[in-house]
């Protein structure tokens, strides 16, 4: 039998339960993405008995198909970085006629081969989290879920029929979905589903937003060879992270040859026979095969039929939960994107073990949010872990010191491609802890990844300095950047709004 939960350390049975109440599962979950995936096999691992549905597979997901394995494998990261893999050839193709490769002048590209190549590793992928329940001892249910009952799930199977089962304990794991915004027009754009699995490469694209989506795709079909304009409200992308990384990203893509649209927004799509004409707020007009709409994403809880049973949603649709992952209701819980709290994958997993360590194996845990890493798959990519220049001054009372480092790397001498790449740290002068980290340039996200240990372990800059770095590459030189960039009074610099 699975464990009580424990929280502070004292037993808790689930209220108005009574004890020795039969039910047809410990734990039923709605939602087999990352987070419900691995909140179902640990909790098996720890002797629950487990249910868990998920919608019929499609690559394209809607309110009635989405597929095992969720966002992140079907619709997400797995084929963009695909897709970013494919993209980055062009560039590297172009290097490498600097470094003896006699190449033709006329490159082709095949999209639909690579596309039928992804389509055929998310297919794998799906099999594969398919296998891991059934390994796991887990109850797997193809069909619709909702909440009939604090301890009541019901099933709507694609024929129709409706099976319900009862669960001690609930768990939402339903992820978000993208949004379109609600201009005339709107139906003949696309979002980051239909993006991925497009059936020929466009040739003119108009991206509408500024984070990480948009600025993705932009250098997946830039890469391509696409000619692609990146329409955003604001001054500068990826609101959120560092300006002064952000700044290096928009050089990058204009260097790429991405137009950029900064303080812009679209009022109107409008179908013709030469494309799709694209009106902004500043009267500009521009001829797009595809418009790709990367505004933002939305809690998937509408159908959860939450309301009628009691659990609380905020005005957004996400569903709220205490530091454990409890809503309001004390038998259903919820992790991953349908929280909207930090929007990651990794982020979904460690919640959902988070859960099933406090639910089924009596070891109270909760998520820890600080120094996570995060990487924006653009061309070169970006990655980050720990604070921007401007959380720590906001959240810093003593001074900071900034240290940059901005090079050009070994292998673009040879190529001659003029793209820097640019290095962060930022250290509490008084402590000498590093508060956090940036990277713009290749093989960011594997650098980075080891430099947030560094930061988890709270590593000091003097830690840092007398690491021997790896000779010749780019990742020394986050131990090698002795000399402040500046330093900064923690309540002296005015907030940027960028």
């Amino acid at each position: 039998m699975a464990r009580k939960m424990l929280i502070d350390g004292e037993a808790e049975s689930v209220p108005g339960v009574e004890q020795g109440t039969h039910f047809d599962f410990d734990l039923f979950i709605i939602g087999a993405g990352s987070g419900g995936v691995r909140a179902a096999r640990f909790s098996s691992n720890y002797g629950a008995k487990v249910g868990i549905c998920e919608l019929p597979f499609h690559t394209i997901s809607s309110e009635t198909i989405g597929g095992v394995g969720g966002t992140c494998v079907i619709r997400g990261c797995v084929p963009k970085k695909i897709l970013v893999y494919g993209a980055s050839f062009g560039g590297e193709l172009e290097d490498a006629r600097n470094y003896g490769w006699e190449l033709s002048e006329k490159v082709d590209f095949n999209w639909k081969k690579l596309l039928q190549k992804k389509t055929d590793e998310i297919n794998r992928l799906n099999g594969i989290y398919k296998r891991l329940l059934s390994n796991a001892g887990v109850k797997l249910f193809e069909g619709e879920g909702k909440i009939v009952g604090p301890n009541e799930v019901e099933v709507t199977q694609l024929d129709g029929t409706k099976l319900s089962y009862s669960a001690k304990h609930i768990l939402i794991a339903t992820g978000s979905r993208a949004q379109r915004p609600n201009i005339p027009g709107q139906e003949l754009g696309i979002t980051s589903d239909e993006a991925l699995s497009l059936e020929d490469l466009p040739k003119r694209a108009v991206v509408l937003g500024g984070g990480y989506i948009a600025v993705e795709f932009a250098s997946i079909w830039r890469g391509m060879g696409s000619e692609v304009d990146l329409v955003f409200r604001k001054e500068l992308l990826l609101r959120g992270f560092d300006d002064e990384m952000r700044a290096v990203v928009a050089r990058n893509l204009e260097g790429r040859g991405i137009n950029l649209h900064p303080r812009t927004n679209l009022t109107q799509l409008i179908k013709t026979e030469n494309g799709i004409k694209v009106i902004t707020d500043h009267g500009e007009e521009l001829i797009a095969d595809v418009v790709l709409f990367a505004t933002g994403r939305a809690p998937n809880s509408k159908r959860l039929n939450l309301e009628a049973v009691g659990v609380e949603v905020d005005k957004a649709g996400a569903i709220k939960v205490d530091e454990y992952s409890r809503t309001s209701i004390p038998s259903i819980w919820a992790v991953g994107d349908v929280t909207n709290r930090m929007n990651l994958t990794p982020v979904a997993l460690m919640e959902a073990s988070c859960f099933a360590k406090t639910v089924f194996n009596g070891q109270t845990s909760k998520p820890d949010y600080s120094n996570i890493a995060c990487a924006v798959f653009s061309i070169p990519p970006l990655s980050v872990v720990g604070l921007s220049e401007e959380q720590a001054i906001e959240q810093t009372k003593g001074d900071l010191l900034i240290f940059t480092s901005t090079f050009n790397p070994m292998k673009n001498t040879i190529s001659g491609r003029q793209e820097k790449t640019v290095m962060k740290l930022v250290v509490d002068a008084e402590t000498d802890k590093v508060l956090g980290a940036s990277m713009c340039g290749p093989d960011a996200p594997e650098i980075i990844q080891g430099i947030a240990i560094a930061l988890k372990c709270g590593a000091t800059k003097a830690q840092f300095d007398s690491t021997v770095g790896i000779h010749p590459s780019a990742a020394e030189e986050f131990v090698t950047m002795r000399t402040v960039t500046r330093r900064v009074t923690g309540s002296g610099k005015p907030k940027t709004n960028l």
